[in-house]
This record gives structure tokens, sequence and C-alpha cells, in this order.
């Protein structure tokens, strides 16, 4: 059982196809979290905001890349308040930290604060991405995992069991991996992560596991360290 995780989830897995936050979804994932938790395992999470708006999606729209990368970042704001609402519901105390400041919405991000919360049973959300365009939310995850000295990024994709040698969608012949180092990772060309968060992970040699979401039970089964999904390490 691990001692303090990093949850990435992507904006898409929080919707669905009537609506940019499906309360089903929320509530389920809240009760998953609920269950972590009570079992004594520290939580932080980082949501991206792919279900409101991508920063790349808006470049073709003659909007400077600074801009849109920012608009990117003030939707995984409204997703990362989304979730805080979901756990609150289950009276689940929860802090929403954002690398923009935004005081009247959410505490800035402070990193003794933030492991401050969690070592007090509170799950930690953050926000607004690294406060910095031209980053993503996975090297946004690698980031705070690095700095709260989490044990492990449990990476929950929507509809995807781990990671393939290609789409499994389009390649009936692709192969699942259930382990990989980091190198192997970036000589395959596998697009688990960009290669700033890649580099990351490996550097500070925090373990990745890729698992679905929508599979009841699965963030508990990973935050106990059981074998699902593939686990993506160092070495």
């Amino acid at each position: 059982m691990y001692k303090r995780i990093l949850l990435k989830i992507s904006g898409e897995a929080l919707a669905s196809s009537t609506s940019q936050h499906d309360p089903v979804v929320l509530s389920n994932l809240a009760s998953e979290i609920k269950e972590v938790i009570e079992l004594g395992i520290e939580v932080a999470i980082v949501v991206g905001g792919g279900n409101i708006i991508r920063g790349k999606q808006v470049t073709n729209l003659n909007i400077d890349r600074n801009q849109a990368d920012y608009m990117g970042m003030l939707a995984t704001v409204i997703n990362a308040i989304a979730v805080q609402g979901a756990l609150e519901h289950l009276k689940v105390e929860t802090r929403v930290q954002t690398a923009i400041e935004m005081r009247e919405v959410a505490e800035p991000f402070i990193l003794r604060r933030a492991t401050r919360h969690l070592e007090k049973g509170r799950v930690v959300i953050f926000g607004a991405g690294t406060g910095h365009p031209y980053f993503s939310t996975d090297t946004t995850a690698a980031l705070r995992a690095s700095e709260i000295n989490a044990d492990v990024i449990l990476m929950a994709k929507n509809g995807v069991d781990g990671v393939y040698s290609a789409d499994p969608k389009l390649d009936k012949t692709a192969t699942k991996y259930d382990t990989l180092t980091y190198m192997e990772m970036i000589q395959n060309n596998l697009q688990v992560m960009d290669t700033t968060a890649t580099s990351m992970c490996m550097d500070n040699d925090i373990d990745l596991i890729v698992f679905d979401m929508n599979e009841k039970g699965n963030i508990k089964r990973a935050a106990l360290g059981e074998v699902i999904g593939t686990r993506i390490s160092k070495e």
C-alpha cells in the first residue's frame, strides 16, 4: 500500500456525451477516492481541462499560444472545483490550490501548506497547471508529485486499461504492456505523457501506473499496490 499518491485525471474523463461534467462520473470518482482516504492513504489530484477547452484547440482562432494555454489552465480550475464539490458532498475534506492566484476561489499553491493538508488527511487538488504556458497537465502531475514526494502517479484513463503498442481501437494486433521503463516508452514512441513529464518522472524515480478508471474499484486497487494496468518505472 502506498502512503501518498498523486492521481492524474483527464478532463474528458469527467464528461459524458451530453454534459461537460457528468454527475454520475463525479459521484463515482468521489466515492472511490473516499475509500482510498479511509485506508489512511494521502491523496493529491491533478485534473486536466480537455472537457472544457484545450489550449491547442483555440490557437487556430488567431489567439496567441500564451493566451490559449491560460484559457486551458482556467478550465482545469473549473474541473478542480467540480471534483472538490463531489468530494465534499461525501464529507471528504478537500482543498484546491492553484498555480495562478485566485484567492476568492482557492488557495494559492504553497508546498508546505499542501503537504500539511495531506498529512491531516485532506485531499489536495492542484489546479491551473504549473501557472506557465507551454506545459501540460502531465508535466504538472510529474512536477507536483516530485514536490510532495508522492510514492506513485496513478494515471486514470477513460476506457483504456493500460499502455499498448498501438491504439487498440484502431489496431486489433496491438499488444498491452504489463511493465515498461521510461526509456522503453521513449524509444518505442508510446504516447503516454509528454517528454517533459516523462523526463521529470525518470529523473525523480517516480513510478507511473496507467489504468482504466471506468472499472469500479480500480483506483483503490492501484493505491493498494495491486498489479493492474501498466506500471512504468525508471528501471
